[in-house]
């Protein structure tokens, strides 16, 4: 059972809910921060936890016979945190995904999986992918072998937000990029946010994405 941990309004009169994913080395408590940052005291804050508070255990980027069993648990986990919040009466449409880093990965593949979210924020992230593809290693990858983005969900008029760093350590430029693609293929409505230079950070115009997004629903 993961364990979930929960801030903000009731899930019982709240207008929303936010479930929240932390990073590699964080936990629910410091992401329930982000949330709480958002100063919107309506909405009823979410967020599981990892086991080892890592999502997996290498880089987003690694081949999928590696990444396959730690992404599945991921997606139970963001289940089980979004089944809390429709037990308590909320529906899916009034039911937001953000996550920062590995939690942004994961958040990101959750809505391409599944789909039936109000948003999607993926901060300083990108798609997992669902298979490994043709090809050699490529350096706009950091030398990681490319994805396949094989998803079937209609994703018609989901905002989703992607932000990334030009010099990200963790998450190429280009899989920001591809993963914005993906989802504007899908028919979501998508906010790409790329900050020039280097870093790995929740940035001002994420937060501001939040805000509007989240105050809209």
């Amino acid at each position: 059972m993961t364990r979930v941990l929960r801030a903000g309004a009731s899930p019982d009169t709240a207008r929303m809910g936010l479930v929240l994913l932390h990073g590699r080395g964080a936990g629910a408590e410091d992401i329930l921060g982000l949330g709480a940052a958002l100063g919107l005291p309506d909405i009823a804050l979410v967020a599981p936890e990892a086991p080892g508070r890592s999502w997996w255990p290498t880089s987003f980027l690694a081949p999928m016979g590696g990444m396959a069993p730690h992404v599945d648990a991921g997606l139970a986990a963001v289940d089980e945190a979004i089944a809390t919040l429709l037990t308590a009466g909320l529906t899916p449409d009034r039911i937001a995904l953000a996550g920062f880093s590995q939690g942004g990965c994961l958040a990101l593949e959750y809505a391409a999986r599944r789909g039936g979210l109000a948003a999607v924020f993926g901060l300083s992230a990108g798609l997992v992918g669902t298979s490994d593809a043709m090809g050699g290693p490529d350096a706009a990858l950091y030398g990681a072998m490319p994805k396949r983005f094989a998803y079937d969900t209609d994703l018609t008029g989901l905002p989703v937000t992607i932000t990334v760093h030009t010099q990200d350590p963790h998450i190429p430029l280009k899989r920001a990029e591809d993963s914005a693609t993906v989802f504007r293929d899908r028919g979501a409505l998508v906010d790409l946010q790329v900050t020039q230079g280097a870093g790995h950070s929740v940035t001002e115009g994420g937060i501001r994405a939040m805000r509007a997004i989240l105050n809209k629903g």
